[in-house]
């Protein structure tokens, strides 16, 4: 443009003095003025080429940050507990308190085969790790930041993606059930998935512990997992996901791996003081239906587990979900029943609110939500549990009511 301009100018001045021959008004003045008029033409094009280069690079960095999600979610949460074996048998009351769990994530699309994710949630380092939860007290003291999550993602061919790192759990949950994986549970290894939206497979190989020490006497705990699924449609609106699974935890004969390694949550120990008695064989099926009724949305799911090398090694859940919260006025409702034996599965990745946490557990879970605002909503949840009675050990019943304020972006 700026070229064009100039030489438009130039075959002007040329021109102009014929264009003026014999006229009266021709004067070197008027040539002057003509100078004076090119000279301040080529500064305003050599403005608008500044202009035009940094409009060209602000475009890139709005390109970059494009590529760039930021998600997070808040939840303020006041519960309380009560559990028989306190209560009525040491005469203690009821627990309450109130907690708190943030969440921040960045997810950045590096290429367009390529994505890297990082989170951080509340908690603390080598801390609970089905639970980003946070007392308030400690007369206001800081609350702990920890990694929540870090990997990479690599969609090496179509369909298929490989990820290592820390993630969330990458096999499918009907209803999102924490039968075998608690939500707030985080994997730390590699997994493969194939999706064609149709057919769904995921292979997991994961960690207990990757570090064999300083020298090399430790134990190196690997875990697997496989899953495939199908997805289809009985109508416009109802639509099923089933499928089968299998994981294996070779546990026997190692610590508990949770907490201070004193705890099996519900687990059967060996008779050797906090060590597990099974490996965790654990095969699965699986189903979910939606559908609308009355113009609502519903779910219905179960899913059953069964662990091939335990005796205490049957469980399941089934429950039906209706309505969503996404905006001001929204109302949600579902209800669950959950029956998991002592060694169905790995009690300290379970569900870590049913039951007091952990395997040995069976009762009822009924919730509802409403909308305050958008992506903000008022929760209750109440758990009519009972856990204990596998191996000889006593029954108690165990009663949670969670009351959640939470939102996301």
């Amino acid at each position: 443009m700026k070229h064009t301009a100039l030489c438009l100018a130039i075959t002007t001045l040329i021109l102009s003095p014929f264009a003026m021959a014999g006229s009266s008004i021709h004067s070197e003045d008027s040539i002057a003025e003509l100078k004076a008029q090119m000279a301040q033409l080529s500064k305003r094009l050599d403005s608008m080429d500044t202009y035009t280069a940094t409009l060209g690079k602000s475009k890139k960095k709005l390109a970059w940050a494009e590529k760039i999600k930021i998600t997070g979610d808040m939840r303020y949460r006041y519960e309380q507990i009560d559990d028989q074996a306190k209560t009525d048998v040491a005469g203690k009351d009821d627990r309450n308190r109130s907690r708190i769990r943030a969440r921040f994530g960045i997810t950045a699309q590096i290429s367009d085969d390529v994505t890297a994710g990082i989170a951080l949630a509340t908690g603390t380092a080598g801390g609970d790790p089905v639970s980003s939860n946070e007392t308030l007290g400690g007369a206001n003291a800081d609350k702990g930041i920890a990694l929540d999550q870090g990997y990479i993602a690599w969609k090496f061919y179509d369909n298929m993606t490989l990820t290592a790192g820390k993630t969330k759990v990458p096999y499918f949950k009907p209803g999102k059930s924490g039968l075998i994986f608690d939500g707030d549970l985080r994997p730390e290894g590699a997994h493969l998935q194939y999706d064609n939206k149709t057919l769904f497979a995921t292979v997991g190989y994961n960690f207990m512990n990757s570090d064999d020490g300083s020298s090399g006497n430790n134990d190196i705990i690997e875990t697997y997992g496989a899953q495939a699924g199908y997805r289809g449609a009985l109508s416009k609106s109802t639509k099923f996901t089933v499928g089968l699974g299998y994981y294996n935890l070779p546990l026997q004969g190692s610590a508990f791996q949770v907490g201070d390694n004193t705890k099996g949550f519900g687990n059967t120990e060996d008779g050797v003081s906090n060590t597990y008695l099974y490996d965790y064989e654990i095969s699965q099926v699986f189903a979910e239906v939606k559908t609308e009724i009355a113009g609502v949305k519903t779910t219905f799911y179960g899913d059953y587990v069964n662990n091939d090398d335990a005796k205490e090694d049957t469980g399941y859940v089934f429950g039906v979900k209706a309505g969503s919260v996404k905006n001001k006025g929204d109302f949600a409702a579902g209800y669950a029943y959950q029956d998991l034996e002592a060694d169905a599965v790995m009690g300290g990745h379970t569900d870590s609110d049913f039951g007091g946490g952990g395997s040995d557990t069976k009762g009822s879970k009924i919730s509802a939500a409403l909308g305050l605002s958008k992506n903000t909503q008022l929760a209750i949840t109440y758990f009519d549990t009972e856990y204990g009675g596998a191996n000889g050990t006593t029954n108690y019943d165990y009663d949670r009511i969670q009351v959640d304020l939470k939102t996301k972006f």
